[in-house]
């Protein structure tokens, strides 16, 4: 589904500045630690038709999305997918899927004319550029208060993360899920979800030895030395893939700088996992390039739902009108709470409560890098797929993934993006004026998530007898305060749905995705909605279906 005469931005020489840009764009794309993509996707099927009637229709294919659509399809239930984005299974002109991160093209970023790097600047210069406005892989919404980076296409976020795929803490899930069986979770959802995803860890005699994840060695020497606690942190790459990669008998990916717009080898993403199982039934078709933008009762029973679909450009080519007897809302926590305040304050679905758009959070995100001294290199070469952390939840409130920046060349920084418990949360809200849903963010709210922060890396800064680096985010700044990887709730559980997802006011409709997390997970996310969302479909499928 790609426009091969759409151009590429391939490296040109190698000023310096020209290298800048170059390997600034793969500082971008280590930041989104924890998220991305396929080497193949399935083959295309046709398209949901105009008038369709289907027993149960699913906005979004991510996490949350692809378990309901598997577990659904397994029950005997004929399902269609609606996405957005595209699905990813043609090559470029480069002969690849997914362009690398040093690179970014048209195929990058999700309807901009412009990059945005999550880092936007190395040693001083930016690092964004000019490229055709396209159906891209990464969307950088941006709302008055904060940018969200989400994945865009069939696979949703697994396409565009580093895969981190970290099960909380059995002593902090009451704070993150209060209304749900921590037992139950951690007896067989969880499990479920880890064992669905591919979820594996790094060999960690390895690791002692690999060149890249040098990096992440000095990481936890620094970490340790400061009295903190290092772990390792499991994955969804193919660690034997990687490993082959390091040998020089695959294809590298993770290596040659392959994640924040999609990795070509080695990642598990939902496309080779539940998705594959899904299509796998016979029983589930995708819809891509396709958008919902109403849900409202219909006469007769069941739920018409308005469908647009889109181009390549984004602009509308088709609206469609189905009915679906059930609608699962998983366009991830952003897409289903715009979605869903919309729906209630234009009229399509009054009956919602006033929990609808509320308890909004962005994961505590906050990223620094620090300069280490000469006898600490980091390494020329680094994998993009982190597989280590520094936890100081417990004591100061944060856990700070050991992320790469993989510059080919040897840069003597330690990056992180950390994970912090900030409290604040925000509230969607439908703007008539401007037809748009906006969100009540601010910066100056990621403050705590600095200092909680701070108390990890003051400590190593003062241990070291090193300093943060400051040209990595623009305007001399130390902290990237103003982006998420993880949006979190909206629609939260046991509040606006009740504690299985079902939407208050409507029989019929769920929410089954991030929006029903109340703003943190205390860790990368999507284990954690994976499992509730195994949970939820697990009651729907015994209780709602006939």
């Amino acid at each position: 589904m790609g426009d091969k005469t759409l151009p590429g931005n391939s490296s040109r020489g190698i000023s310096r500045r020209g290298f800048i840009g170059r390997t600034g764009s793969i500082l971008g794309a280590v930041a989104l630690a924890g998220h991305i993509t396929p080497a193949q996707a399935a083959p295309a099927t046709a398209p949901i038709a105009d008038g369709a009637r289907v027993p149960a229709l699913v906005i979004g294919t991510g996490y949350g999305g692809s378990v309901a659509a598997l577990r659904l399809a397994q029950a005997g239930v004929d399902v269609q997918m609606i996405e957005m984005g595209m699905s990813w299974d043609t090559p470029g002109s480069d002969g690849k899927i997914f362009p690398k991160v040093t690179t970014p093209d048209y195929r990058s970023f999700w309807l901009r004319t412009r990059t945005k790097a999550p880092l936007s600047n190395f040693l001083g210069f930016p690092i964004d550029k000019d490229v055709p406005k396209y159906t891209g892989i990464l969307d950088a919404e941006d709302f008055a208060g904060i940018t969200v980076y989400q994945g865009r296409g069939v696979g949703g976020g697994s396409l565009v993360n580093g895969g981190m795929a970290v099960t909380p803490k059995r002593a902090n899930f009451a704070a993150v899920l209060p209304s749900v069986d921590a037992d139950e979770m951690y007896a067989t959802y969880y499990p479920r979800a880890n064992a669905g995803l591919g979820v594996g860890m790094i060999d960690p005699a390895w690791f002692d030895t690999a060149d890249c994840y040098q990096f992440s060695r000095v990481g936890r020497k620094h970490a340790q030395r400061s009295g903190f606690a290092w772990t390792f942190v499991p994955d969804v790459y193919d660690w034997d893939y990687m490993k082959q990669e390091a040998a020089g008998t695959a294809t590298k990916s993770a290596l040659a700088g392959e994640i924040l717009y999609g990795n070509n080898h080695g990642k598990k993403s939902l496309v080779q996992t539940y998705l594959a199982q899904a299509r796998a039934t016979g029983k589930v078709t995708i819809s891509a390039l396709h958008k919902v933008t109403s849900v409202s009762p219909a006469t007769g029973g069941g739920y018409t739902v308005t469908i647009d679909q889109i181009n390549t450009t984004g602009d509308t080519v088709a609206t469609k009108t189905v009915t679906a007897d059930r609608v699962f809302f998983a366009a991830g926590s952003v897409g289903t709470s715009k979605l869903l305040v919309k729906l209630k304050a234009t009229g399509a679905l009054p009956n919602l409560n006033n929990e609808v758009g509320k308890g909004w959070g962005e994961n505590g995100n906050v990223m620094c890098g620090r300069a280490n001294h000469l006898w600490d290199p980091t390494g020329k070469l680094q994998s993009t797929i982190p597989c280590s952390g520094i936890d100081n939840w417990d004591a100061g409130g944060a856990f700070a993934e050991v992320a790469p920046l993989p510059t080919g060349i040897e840069t003597y920084a330690s990056f992180y993006l950390s994970i912090t418990k900030n409290p604040n949360r925000a509230e969607f809200t439908w703007n008539a004026a401007t037809g748009k849903a906006d969100l009540s963010w601010q910066t100056a709210w990621k403050q705590p998530s600095i200092g909680m922060a701070k108390t990890i890396f003051d400590k190593i800064n003062s241990k070291e007898g090193t300093i943060y680096r400051t040209d990595l985010f623009g305007g001399n700044k130390i902290w990237n305060d103003t982006l998420t990887y993880h949006p979190l709730g909206g629609a939260v559980l046991n509040k606006a749905t009740d504690n299985y997802g079902r939407l208050h006011g409507y029989t019929g409709l769920y929410v089954i995705d991030g929006a029903l997390i109340p703003g943190n997970a205390s860790v990368n996310p999507f284990v954690t909605i994976t499992a509730l969302a195994e949970r939820n479909i697990e009651k729907i499928i015994a209780t709602d279906l006939p």
